[in-house]
């Protein structure tokens, strides 16, 4: 049962006990029912199933705040599939099509159940990791980068082979940047994998954000986690 479910059981539960209808509560219930419909389909990318780029900048906006208040770093993955534009040259939009949902499909089984997997647009995704040093950002991108590269997509016969590039960066308590500006800076590391040959992954080096690249035990256990190859 969803959350609307419970809270439109725990509303109808109101009703006088000596009423066998509550018109008002029901009409109520279904407002807040459709709402929440309305919502989940203004941010959500129709063709990927995928979160979309209105949600990746109220998403990431709550967590630049929280990252502002509490200290912790948010760290995102921005990822542009290579060779996207042969894709729907050589076999039509159709396949591009089903090549972006078998993407997000390896993206969201490939993160962990904290991150966000949004549609940036176009052949472009972002992943949101809440509370993430870059190390361990940088190792779910390669993990990410493995199972896409691993994934196969057959159509019409023919066997498409996806891989894409990945740039990564963290923003922290200590940067006060628009999240414009953040997202730019993390781009130009997703244009150095482009540049340097595609199907890699780049960020900034470690030590320029030494003070806020220090491992957890947890974190330890998810960046040894989520750099083991996909089966």
């Amino acid at each position: 049962m969803s959350q609307d479910d419970i809270e439109n059981s725990q509303l109808l539960e109101k009703c006088p006990v000596n009423e066998q209808e509550c018109q008002w509560l029901h009409e109520l219930a279904s407002l807040r029912s459709e709402n929440a419909e309305l919502k989940l389909l203004v941010t959500t990318d129709t063709l990927t199933g995928l979160y979309n780029f209105r949600y990746f900048q109220e998403n990431m906006g709550r967590e630049m705040e929280r990252t502002g208040r509490a200290g912790r770093p948010t760290s995102i993955i921005m990822i542009d599939i290579d060779f996207f534009k042969a894709i729907n040259d050589e076999w039509g939009h159709e396949a591009g099509n089903q090549a972006l949902k078998m993407a997000a499909s390896a993206f969201k089984q490939a993160v962990r159940s904290s991150d966000v997997v949004c549609r940036y647009g176009g052949e472009e995704f972002v992943i949101i990791l809440p509370q993430t040093t870059l190390p361990t950002a940088v190792g779910v991108a390669e993990r990410v980068r493995l199972w896409l590269e691993q994934t196969r997509l057959d159509f019409e016969g023919d066997t498409i082979y996806l891989t894409a590039s990945f740039g990564v960066g963290v923003y922290t308590k200590e940067k006060e940047m628009s999240l414009e500006t953040f997202v730019d800076s993390v781009d130009q590391y997703l244009y150095q994998a482009k540049q340097q040959g595609r199907n890699q992954v780049c960020h900034a080096d470690y030590s320029e954000v030494k003070s806020e690249t220090s491992v957890s035990a947890e974190e330890k256990t998810a960046l040894f986690e989520v750099q083991k190859k996909p089966e």
